[in-house]
């Protein structure tokens, strides 16, 4: 018998419905009803099918350890992953990143030649005399240019060619760029199986207490094992340069980072910033800017919602930075 007839029958036995199950494990009604016909395109990925099968097992009265190893041998397509590494960035990021930083000796190499260069330049000049004694009174190291000049005579303080070097050297500070509120274009939920109640993802951003956005309801803090996060995918429209994003949450007590990347794939989206034990206020500043598309909240650990489970909600999302 099939790990989906298997599940089935011991439902049936039970004497519960689909409906009913769904409401003990938190697992949506369509991916019950896709892994009783072995059907698990709906889970997400082989670590979350095996959370499933073992909480519905569970759920249903059943041993789920001969269903995970019969899924294994059958239907697995990828090793064994921890949660935590479901959503980490894909390895050829840092390989360019080595790739670049090798680059760093050969440059200072260069810079150490041309110093020493303009150090031989500047202490091989005419033989001592008046002249020559005002040269060496000008720090070592530059143009060949203004060692001649040094040599003439044309580079005492007052002349006109010390002072062209000293307004020539002077550079004017950048001048700080503003930031504003961006405006958000999209919000989408974002996890296994489409997320948590994708119909409502929009209320994020309602600035509405009463009309939150909401998690689904788990058992533990930690999704009851089941996934590793779950979370909203903010898309700005086009890319922007993010500098902090603060969000109004309905729950204190929450866990999350905030991702960002121009693909809404979990593998493209790295972690610019992250909170443990949130209040219903949260500013989530990033150490530099960052330049992206989507951001990511994905909520690591709910806050408890004060009817023994666990639910986190959103209201507000406001994103500043420069477009």
């Amino acid at each position: 018998m099939s790990i989906g007839a298997t599940l089935a029958a011991a439902r049936r036995h039970a004497g519960l419905s689909v409906g009913e199950v769904s409401q003990r494990t938190r697992v949506q009604v369509n991916i019950i009803e896709g892994i009783e016909h072995d059907d698990y395109a709906a889970c997400g990925g082989d670590f979350y099918a095996r959370g499933h099968i073992r909480s519905i097992a569970d759920a249903v009265g059943t041993d789920p350890g001969p269903l995970i190893e019969e899924f294994d041998e059958t239907w697995g397509t990828a090793p064994r992953i921890a949660a935590a590494e479901a959503v980490k960035p894909a390895m050829p990021l840092r390989t360019r990143e080595r790739r670049r930083v090798r680059w760093v000796p050969a440059v200072g190499v260069l810079v150490l030649a041309v110093l020493g260069f303009a150090i031989y330049k500047a202490v091989s000049g005419p033989g001592p005399g008046p002249a020559a004694a005002g040269t060496s009174q000008h720090p070592a190291g530059g143009p060949a240019g203004s060692a001649s000049a040094g040599v003439q005579g044309s580079t005492a303080p007052d002349s006109p060619a010390a002072a062209t070097s000293v307004s020539a050297s002077a550079r004017p500070s950048a001048t700080p760029v503003a930031v504003s509120d961006l405006t958000v274009a999209t919000v989408a939920a974002f996890g296994p199986g489409g997320g948590d109640e994708p119909a409502q993802a929009a209320l994020a951003v309602s600035g509405n207490p009463g009309t939150p956005w909401r998690t689904d309801w788990y058992a533990t803090a930690d999704f009851g094992m089941l996934y590793s996060g779950t979370g909203l995918l903010v898309d700005m429209g086009h890319p922007v340069t993010v500098s902090s994003v603060r969000l109004s949450l309905g729950t204190a007590g929450a866990s999350l980072e905030l991702r960002a990347g121009d693909r809404p794939v979990a593998a493209d989206l790295n972690t610019v910033a992250t909170s443990a034990g949130a209040g219903r206020t949260l500013e989530l500043a990033l150490a530099s800017p960052a330049r992206a598309r989507y951001l990511l909240i994905w909520f690591t650990k709910l806050p408890p919602d004060g009817a023994g489970t666990y639910q986190a909600s959103v209201y507000q999302i406001e994103v500043r930075g420069q477009r």
